[in-house]
């Protein structure tokens, strides 16, 4: 945040008029602390350059005639602004996306646009400044204020952030006009079906899934538009840009109890507008300690400025997700003169120290966090829509979602975006480490033969065209992130390095110079990060599994993808699918196409797994055994990958946890924020200390996810049959070693008796001395033929529910199962209007898909945003019990 105030005044002869000014400056000085900074998103009107042939100097002159122009979506696309004005429809939804022309086909005049906006602004006193931030365009842009061209020459790039000192060209009444136009990447690109359509999109700097990919389908104007913030911030004589805050956390350290000291290190550039030299304070405060240095600064200069190095008693550390707290430190860095503050920017960081180091045993590379290794449970993020409509709501809701699935790390994939500062804010938040690519792919960047590519390999490995520009991108992202604790990894691209020019500067002079405490990664499954003993193309596999093959089957050391399915339940389904095609899909093949609305969006099937519950009777029966497929496949990874941490591996990192379209692969919700059963799957099969069942060799193990060691845990072992006979099988003192699996014993003789006939259901637990559950796990086995003969014929679930409203925005629900009952196997909670039935998205479980044993209580807390409905209800479906609505008690 910045501030300032100041007033020119001249006083009158008598105390009435000194009096007066007095107000009218502390009047001025309030108006401008409040509003020291703000952001241009609403009254933008926009038109096709094909509808307006003046010029900008022309259009940006604030009494020049509009006609023609229709209400814009600022941030946001121009593809979003055709949608909110109902000129195209929902290109998410069934097939319509086919009826939106593509760029390629209309060419790029059909997708630049004129975005203006009226503001109103008052050109600032003598020694004040007014300036305009533009943080992402794509792709390029000529700027236009009253008249005025702001860029010397065409803006491009769409990483690349735009400041403009725009004090001058305010009018003196203060009604301004800003007009920008804005053109599409260029070439845009044939989407012909390729990874990247043909590949020419990667001659600039941008978005390369916009022309499509395995999981989407293309973006119609390759996401061109203002898509990020515009502010105008007004300061000083001396503006404050890209302060650096780097905390050093020596020794190895524990989440809790008194922490020695951590070193924080400030630096900031200034910037003097003014023609003469000024001298002030560059200065801020941390735990009631001034920290500060006396600073001269030429006329017209720019400089970097190095802060001493504050040594900070009694630190609160930065943990990732699982390990410890996430504390966030804001102080208030200043430029002072002897008579007014300058500029304030607001710089909020963690204190924690990320390093790595080479795993020998594992032959992969090793994540530390003040100086604790930390075994990486990731997942993969391409952006939170793929038409780029960000949010601070929607980030903080898929960040948390990942934090609920019991993750440390999210990779941002290369073939998109470097992630906007409010997501890492929801990182720094949650725990969540951020590993993040560059922008290049090997699909479109030249690693493989291809031909549905226009150009060769030999010239597709020099793209994008401008080096130059894309290490300036580079530098500028960097600048813009580094602060954020979460910021764990940069990565030069996805599967493959940038050319070696680019990722030389990177490593030699960018990173030295601007970053120099995280690592980079050649590319994203690089030998320095995961060593390729096993051939192919080092990440994978991907699509549906055996579960015992998670637990047998070795893949790379730090395995950057590895994934199965995802499909969403009914109502999941029914948001984006037409009814017409509203049909269990069929596999791919020779004879059979499959469905065309499932095909287009990018369905990959689940084979014979979901046919082991009985052949679904039709999609809802499909989508609701899907769920029980997701659910054991993603805890089957993380517990197969758990199973042999710091042997086999240091991490995985899932393909893929969230679609910023409605595809149906790789979620563990969907693109409306609904949760499925892959992220309750993961959520158990992640948690910090879990105890788990080998299907392979019958194995109990334990996973310590934690810097402790866990003693006295009572381990049980029970079964259950398919109506409710429940037998302790074994119950033992159990001591699990800090960040370590640790076996138990093989229960497989016995588990393959008890399943042979109708399988069975096997609970393990750890309980601690106060004899509370730590650690919960129920396993559905199948019979000896793999099929879930039992389930099939289940007796109904007795159960009883009950939910109660805590808080305004939390409600606790309690399901009860009474004794000799059968299991009440497998409920999904929803959240809905008691009108129209329909969920309320998003809500937050504390648990979902909920299984209890005969005779026992769980209890599960939802947290949602209140949106002033009447009335809300709980639905409560499981396998062997019908939906329920609930009412929910005061």
């Amino acid at each position: 945040m910045k501030y300032y105030s100041t007033a020119v005044c001249s006083y009158g002869s008598n105390l009435y008029s000194r009096l007066i000014c007095a107000v009218a400056i502390l009047l001025i000085a309030q108006q401008c602390s409040a509003q020291h900074e703000y952001e241009l998103n609403k009254n933008w009107q926009c038109i096709n350059i094909q509808k307006l042939a003046a010029r900008g100097e022309a259009i940006s002159q604030p009494n020049y005639a509009l006609n023609g122009t229709m209400p814009a979506t600022v941030p946001g696309t121009v593809l979003t602004t055709m949608l909110n004005n109902h000129l195209v429809p929902d290109p998410f939804y069934g097939m319509n996306n086919l009826h939106i022309p593509d760029i390629y086909d209309a060419g790029n005049a059909y997708y630049t646009y004129w975005f203006i906006n009226d503001f109103t602004e008052q050109r600032p006193a003598a020694g004040r400044q007014v300036w305009l931030h533009l943080r992402g365009v794509n792709y390029s842009c000529n700027v236009y204020l009253n008249g005025h061209r702001l860029n010397d020459s065409l803006h491009q790039g769409m990483f690349l952030r735009q400041t403009y000192n725009i004090s001058k060209y305010l009018t003196a009444n203060g009604h301004n006009r800003l007009a920008i136009i804005v053109y599409p990447p260029d070439p845009a690109g044939n989407a012909n079906g390729g990874q990247g359509g043909d590949g020419m999109i990667a001659k600039n700097i941008t978005t390369q899934y916009t022309a499509g990919w395995d999981w989407i389908q293309p973006i119609r104007d390759r996401n061109t538009g203002i898509w990020d913030k515009v502010t105008i911030e007004r300061t000083g004589t001396v503006n404050i840009a890209d302060p650096h805050v780097v905390t050093l956390v020596p020794d190895k350290r524990m989440p809790d109890g008194m922490q020695p000291p951590a070193i924080v290190k400030m630096a900031a550039t200034l910037q003097n507008t003014a023609n003469i030299a000024v001298t002030g304070t560059l200065k801020y405060e941390l735990g009631n300690k001034l920290i500060s240095r006396k600073v001269t600064l030429a006329g017209l200069s720019t400089r970097q400025v190095q802060l001493p190095d504050d040594t900070l008693r009694q630190p609160q550390l930065w943990w990732p997700n699982g390990y410890g707290a996430q504390p966030l430190y804001q102080v208030q860095l200043q430029f002072v003169t002897a008579s007014q503050k300058e500029d304030e920017e607001a710089v909020s960081f963690g204190v924690r120290e990320i390093t790595t180091r080479w795993n020998t045993e594992t032959k992969s590379r090793e994540i530390l966090v003040n100086g604790q290794k930390i075994f990486i449970k990731g997942g993969n993020w391409i952006a939170s829509d793929a038409m780029l409509r960000l949010s601070p709501e929607r980030y903080d809701a898929e960040v948390r979602f990942h934090r609920d699935m019991n993750l440390n790390l999210i990779r941002v994939w290369g073939g998109s975006i470097t992630e906007r500062p409010e997501f890492y804010n929801a990182c720094d938040k949650y725990g969540l480490l951020v590993f993040q690519d560059f922008w290049n792919s090997g699909d479109c960047n030249g690693k493989w033969q291809d031909p549905n590519k226009k150009e060769d390999q030999w010239t597709r490995r020099k793209y994008p065209d401008d080096h130059s520009l894309f290490l300036r991108s580079v530098a500028d992202q960097v600048k813009m992130l580094r602060n954020h604790p979460s910021l764990a990894l940069w990565c030069g691209g996805n599967e493959i390095t940038p050319p070696q020019d680019i990722l030389q500067a990177m490593k030699d002079s960018i990173m030295p110079a601007l970053d120099g405490t995280r690592y980079l990664f050649d590319y994203s499954n690089s030998d320095s990060m995961s060593y390729n003993f096993l051939g192919g193309n080092g990440d994978g596999p991907y699509g549906i599994q055996q579960v015992e093959t998670f637990f047998t089957r070795q893949t790379f050391p730090f395995n950057s993808e590895v994934g199965s399915v995802g499909v969403g339940d009914y109502e999941s389904l029914k948001r984006f699918i037409p009814a017409e095609n509203m049909k269990v899909p069929v596999e791919k093949s020779a004879e059979n196409g499959g469905d065309s609305v499932w095909n287009y969006h990018k369905y990959i099937g689940y084979r014979q797994t979901v046919d082991a519950y009985g052949k679904p009777k039709d999609v809802a029966d499909f989508a609701a055994k899907a769920q029980l497929v997701n659910y054991d496949q993603y805890r089957a990874l993380a517990e197969g990958f758990s199973a042999h941490m710091w042997q086999w591996y240091t991490g995985f990192i899932i393909w893929k946890t969230q679609n910023p379209w409605t595809a149906l692969r790789g979620q563990m919700y969907d693109y409306y924020l609904d949760p499925n059963a892959c992220l309750y799957g993961l959520h158990s099969g992640s948690e910090p200390l879990h105890v788990m069942y080998n299907p392979a060799d019958g194995m109990i193990m334990v996973a310590n996810n934690t810097f402790t060691t866990q003693h006295d845990l009572m381990l049980q072992i029970r079964t259950v049959d398919m109506q409710g006979h429940d037998t302790l099988r074994s119950q033992a003192f159990f001591e699990a070693g800090a960040s370590l699996v640790q076996k138990y014993s093989s229960i497989k003789r016995m588990m393959d008796r008890l399943r042979e006939k109708e399988g069975v259901f096997l609970s393990l637990r750890l309980l601690n001395l106060q004899q509370e559950i730590v650690s919960d796990n129920l396993y559905w086995l199948p019979d000896s033929t793999g099929v879930y003969s039992g389930l099939q014929h289940m007796p109904a679930s007795q159960a009883a529910i009950q939910a109660k409203q805590v808080t305004d925005s939390s409600i606790e629900v309690t399901i009860t199962n009474p004794a000799a009952a059968p299991v009440a196997f497998f409920n999904r909670l929803s959240l809905v209007r008691a009108d129209t039935k329909e969920r309320i998205l998003p809500v937050f479980y504390s648990d979902n898909y909920i299984s209890v044993l005969p005779g026992e209580t769980k209890k599960v807390q939802l947290s949602y945003t209140p949106a002033g409905i009447q009335k809300l209800l709980v639905s409560v479906q499981g396998w062997n019990l019908k939906e329920q609505y609930i009412d929910i008690l005061p």
